[in-house]
């Protein structure tokens, strides 16, 4: 027969108690019904393992709480939680006439120096505003501002290289 110590029959009473709320949160954190069911589960584990000094705490519903976000946190620094199985792994197909790469490269070389280099950190070395604002050290309103000026620029260029080309 088995016997059911107060201890058990304490965290037992919690569980039933709060599994839905921890349920409803972790589902909150991660916006997925099955991991949020994982996460509960291990909450509630770790919460039974050291239920004599989770039953001391003050607030147990919010020690609850902070138990899961660790948790959650947890899973989330674990390699594992982000990494996907990619089908065919392919090569992207670019493709770009070599005329209007060089034409592209000469308009690139009249821009301004640093207008050149925000340019090129931003659409080449595919950096965020902030990146290129922190390598710069400009703030970031001087790297949007001149990436938008630049792109004028740029498109101008282009348009005239165009129209001389087509009236040669």
């Amino acid at each position: 027969m088995l016997t059911i110590s107060p201890v058990s029959e304490e965290f037992a009473t919690f569980a039933n108690d709060t599994r839905q709320r921890l349920h409803s949160s972790a589902f909150q954190l991660c916006r997925d019904w099955h991991l949020a069911q994982d996460l509960t589960q291990t909450t509630l584990t770790k919460l039974f393992l050291s239920w004599d000094r989770a039953a001391d705490s003050d607030n147990l519903p919010a020690y609850a709480q902070k138990v899961l976000f660790r948790t959650y946190v947890d899973h989330r620094r674990r390699r594992s939680s982000t990494e996907s199985t990619p089908g065919e792994l392919r090569e992207p197909e670019y493709s770009m006439d070599l005329d209007l790469r060089i034409t592209m490269l000469g308009a690139l070389r009249r821009l301004p120096a640093r207008d050149r280099k925000i340019v090129v950190l931003r659409y080449f070395a595919d950096q965020s505003v902030e990146q290129v604002a922190a390598e710069l050290d400009v703030p970031i309103t001087v790297v949007k501002s001149q990436t938008r000026r630049s792109l004028i620029k740029l498109k101008n260029m282009l348009l005239r290289d165009r129209t001389a080309l087509l009236a040669a």
